[in-house]
């Protein structure tokens, strides 16, 4: 991700809002397209995003002065500059294991056992809890790209509370209006 597809001001005042978004169109996928063209799209950030991109690109600048200054004194490599959002100490591309590896940081920091979380796991945490929300399927399948609903249904919807209340709730219903209990 660069951050040319990351609008962290928006434009509350234009007709109609933009939003702060970000713009999902590539991918680690050969050639760096996405798996489908419902894949390419805009998504909305909660405004604990943005602040959190916020620090994150000033942490970023300070650690690119960092490496243009070690580099100065003959004692690493320059900074190059790509746009990217989450760079190497060196504003490269991050591999596999970088990512990883800052990940388990971050899991530890939040207080989780590294060992038990997988990037990929909390994209189905993503769908789980916004399942678990009441958010409809077909907005959660658009959120993560899917073309239709099967595969986040099917894959990606762990249920946390896997019972089934509106049948329940629909018959309490019908015998409290006709005054009787079942």
């Amino acid at each position: 991700m660069t951050w040319d597809h990351v609008d962290l001001n928006g434009n509350a005042a234009a007709t109609p809002p933009v939003l702060r978004s970000i713009s999902v169109y590539r991918s680690v996928r050969a050639g760096n397209d996405t798996k489908t063209r419902k894949s390419r799209r805009g998504l909305a950030m909660p405004m604990r995003c943005v602040v959190a991109l916020r620090l994150h690109r000033i942490r970023q600048q300070a650690v690119k002065e960092r490496a243009q200054e070690r580099h100065h004194w003959g004692k690493g490599k320059p900074w190059q500059e790509n746009g990217l959002v989450f760079a190497s100490a060196v504003g490269t591309e991050l591999d596999a294991h970088n990512v990883r590896r800052g990940f388990r940081k971050v899991v530890k920091a939040a207080g989780l056992v590294p060992e038990d979380w997988t990037p990929r796991e909390m994209r189905h945490s993503f769908v789980s809890l916004l399942s678990d929300a009441r958010v409809p399927i077909e907005d959660i399948a658009r959120l993560c790209g899917h073309s239709g609903t099967a595969v986040t249904e099917q894959v990606y919807r762990h249920q946390i509370r896997p019972v089934i209340v509106e049948g329940a709730l629909a018959m309490e219903s019908i015998f409290s209006a006709r005054g009787g209990e079942a």
